[in-house]
């Protein structure tokens, strides 16, 4: 929640799902989501349009918060990753009935957590052609 936000509104929610049952069911809905068989838990970020300041920076101010979780889980010695469900409609549909989200929460992505089995190395993913300086 330390996040920055678009006017400091911090449009989330968080969901923490620990209910064996429930994560079954957000597998049947994500099919990319079976590291959940092995997480110990699974935060949903939910996104409430109706608590911005300023129109659409919700999908901004939930990214930056998914962020700053998977920096502290990896500070923690936890293994997380970022499974998108925003914008798929299916996926939005099915966490919400699911979940018994209200119709102005957005389900956005969901961090499942837990102990990793390796460790992987950081990957050097820069690209200088993808740097533009003073202009494009």
């Amino acid at each position: 929640m330390a996040a920055p936000s678009a006017g400091n509104e911090r449009p989330w929610h968080f969901v923490v799902v620990r209910d064996r049952r429930l994560m079954q069911g957000i597998m049947e809905v994500h099919p990319y989501a079976q590291m959940l068989k092995q997480s110990s838990v699974a935060v949903l970020i939910c996104g409430d349009p109706t608590l911005e300041k300023y129109p659409g920076f919700w999908v901004q101010d939930c990214s930056a918060a998914v962020e700053n979780m998977l920096i502290m889980a990896v500070e923690l010695n936890l293994g997380a990753v970022w499974l998108g469900i925003y914008p798929i409609e299916e996926r939005v549909r099915g966490l919400r009935q699911l979940l018994g989200l209200p119709e102005n929460v957005i389900p956005f992505a969901l961090v499942p957590i837990g102990h990793p089995d390796e460790e992987k190395r950081p990957l050097d993913r820069y690209d200088e052609e993808r740097v533009h300086r003073d202009g494009w």
